[in-house]
């Protein structure tokens, strides 16, 4: 059996980093197992859905490498959808109940207030067909139920091991709204069968879900997938990311510099009980990945650990990977530069400390006359630094912080900043007397 996973994100906003991870464990998933990736995009919510997202939601799967083998929109087989719901009305599976919205908020408050589960009592069964009559007569319109066995449903969860839910507890969820749109339940279910989606792994919010689900599987006489449910993203601090979720989009991370392979490495190690290291491919992150691995505790996401996880990318590339984003950089530059990058935006302004212009800063004028009258001629390597501060300190008496500030200062007007023996030889020795002398070179 050849492994079929989906990721089916709604087109009614941007992926975010809880999007993202689900994709990530899918995709991981199929590549691991030499399966295939189906992206299918769930646009049966027509009011929110947009092509705009649509369109950004394939461009970030693209940018973080997570290539699909197959594609779909749920809009396009509803033809798919009917026939399904068909299938289970035939079956006395799916029925028609006619309260509405305000009627059944208000037997909600009932039911909490007598202290019972707020579970629908599916009056709609014990209805006549005269009583429907009437109700259709009034120009009531039914909402349809999918009609729950009552009964326990198991299945061997691959993260979660043994999970017994008690569809008794839980209402007959809607699967087709009163205006005759599918809610998710139905058309999922439906594509995951015509699709022979073989694995559904997904977050942990879902598994309630997933009993309703079974159900229905079998009430088409479909096979089951297997399933597997991690736990949901939270904060460093353990709070819900729920709220801050808009900063949290693909969209916003990659605008504010982080790489595509240090976020997907950073989701697909989070949670896990792999330390939360740089991975230098998605081949190397697949031949890793395995459920085993994955944690019962909410999974947590900490900006701060994702921009060392950038920094220790941006520290590995060669200079191959970034040319075509730094044009005209050096090798000898960007070997100097990039141990100092947490972004790769920041490489212009390190750059521009040896390409200039610097307007230096001059903390101690007699020191920068001295350096400058014992700066060796050129040709330069990295052992000039070294040779040369130790000839300064010699002439001046200065050491530590008093010789090596100034000089910092003066030859490129930051505190801190790469490691002077690799920017010396770059800089070189014109304009390195300009800036001792305290002119902007």
């Amino acid at each position: 059996m050849t492994t079929l996973v989906r990721f089916a994100p709604s087109p009614t906003g941007l992926l975010h980093v809880g999007n993202a991870r689900t994709a990530v464990v899918n995709w991981l998933f199929a590549k691991k197992t030499g399966g295939k990736f189906l992206l299918r995009i769930d646009d049966t919510d027509t009011e929110r859905s947009k092509p705009e997202y649509e369109t950004a939601i394939i461009e970030d799967l693209g940018w973080l490498g997570l290539s699909h083998d197959l594609f779909a929109r749920q809009m396009e087989r509803s033809a798919a959808h009917a026939a399904a719901a068909e299938k289970l009305k035939a079956g006395g599976r799916l029925y028609p109940a006619y309260e509405t919205a305000a009627e059944l908020e208000r037997r909600r408050k009932r039911q909490i207030a007598m202290h019972k589960p707020p579970v629908y009592d599916r009056a709609a069964l014990a209805l006549t067909e005269a009583e429907r009559a009437k109700l259709e007569a009034e120009g009531r319109k039914p909402h349809w139920r999918f009609k729950l066995s009552q009964s326990k449903v198991g299945w061997r969860d691959r993260i979660r091991g043994d999970v017994e839910i008690d569809t008794a507890h839980l209402s007959d969820p809607v699967l087709i709204r009163e205006d005759g749109r599918f809610l998710y339940t139905l058309p999922s279910v439906a594509d995951d069968i015509d699709f022979a989606v073989t694995h559904i792994v997904r977050g942990e919010d879902h598994v309630t879900n997933t009993a309703a689900q079974i159900e229905i599987f079998e009430a088409l006489g479909a096979a089951v997938p297997e399933f597997a449910h991690f736990p949901l993203l939270v904060g460093a601090g353990g709070e819900a990311l729920s709220k801050r979720i808009g900063s949290l989009s693909l969209r916003e991370i990659r605008d504010g510099g982080i790489e595509a392979q240090a976020l997907v490495s950073y989701l697909a190690k989070t949670g896990t009980s792999d330390a939360i290291e740089l991975r230098v491919s998605l081949d190397e992150l697949a031949r890793e990945f395995d459920f085993g691995k994955i944690g019962r505790a909410p999974a947590h996401f900490d900006p701060k650990e994702l921009e060392g996880l950038n920094a220790r990318l941006l520290h590995a590339l060669p200079l191959e990977a970034v040319t075509a984003r730094l044009p005209g950089m050096s090798a000898a530059l960007w070997d100097a530069i990039k141990p100092n990058l947490t972004r790769l935006a920041d490489a212009p302004a390190l750059a521009a400390l040896v390409t200039g212009p610097v307007a230096p800063v001059i903390e101690d004028k007699a020191l920068a006359e001295a350096a400058a009258g014992l700066l060796p001629p050129e040709p330069w390597s990295e052992e000039t630094w070294g040779a040369w501060t130790k000839a300064v300190g010699a002439a001046t008496g200065a050491k530590g912080r008093a010789l090596f500030h100034p000089l910092r200062l003066a030859l490129t007007g930051r505190e801190q900043g790469p490691e002077l023996k690799k920017l010396l030889p770059l800089i070189g020795r014109e304009r390195a007397l300009k800036r001792l002398a305290g002119a902007t070179a």
